[in-house]
């Protein structure tokens, strides 16, 4: 199993938008290196959540890949915010995975307590050229974050 973190914006998709549609393609990702990432993935692997651009950015609670990589359909849409020109059905650019809820924390671990933590050294968050929407956590971290989180 492979741990992962995917970020998205409090106000667009949170946890609690996943708590309550139970599953969602991780769909709009629009860089080379988180796209790989999720080309990576496979069903069972879990990710943290986390919600970026808000009062209190961090770690939210946990999801669980459903699906094998498959095409993000959202590159085909010629309207939308997300349309790929480059893309075609028989050779798609961007992919994406589904994810399904899996629980939300009871405390959130904030970004600040986790760059403060020494135990999270090395976690790539941490990094001040982190903006990744989606990348790899160690198990290490992983399961501290969780047991911080679950007190």
């Amino acid at each position: 199993m492979n741990y992962w973190l995917i970020k998205s914006e409090h106000d667009t998709y949170s946890i609690d938008h996943l708590k309550r549609d139970k599953h969602t393609p991780w769909e709009g990702v629009r860089n080379y290196q988180a796209r790989n990432f999720m080309q990576a993935m496979r069903p069972g692997d879990l990710a943290l959540f986390y919600h970026s651009s808000t009062k209190s950015t961090g770690v939210y609670g946990l999801a669980k890949v459903t699906s094998a990589p498959h095409p993000d359909m959202t590159q085909f849409d010629k309207k939308g915010h997300y349309f790929e020109p480059r893309a075609a059905k028989e050779k798609p650019v961007w992919y994406c995975v589904d994810f399904a809820y899996v629980e939300t924390f009871k405390s959130p671990l904030s970004l600040v307590e986790i760059k403060a933590d020494p135990r999270l050294e090395g976690m790539k968050l941490r990094s001040p050229a982190s903006r990744l929407s989606v990348q790899t956590v160690s198990e290490k971290h992983f399961e501290y974050i969780c047991k911080q989180c679950r007190v």
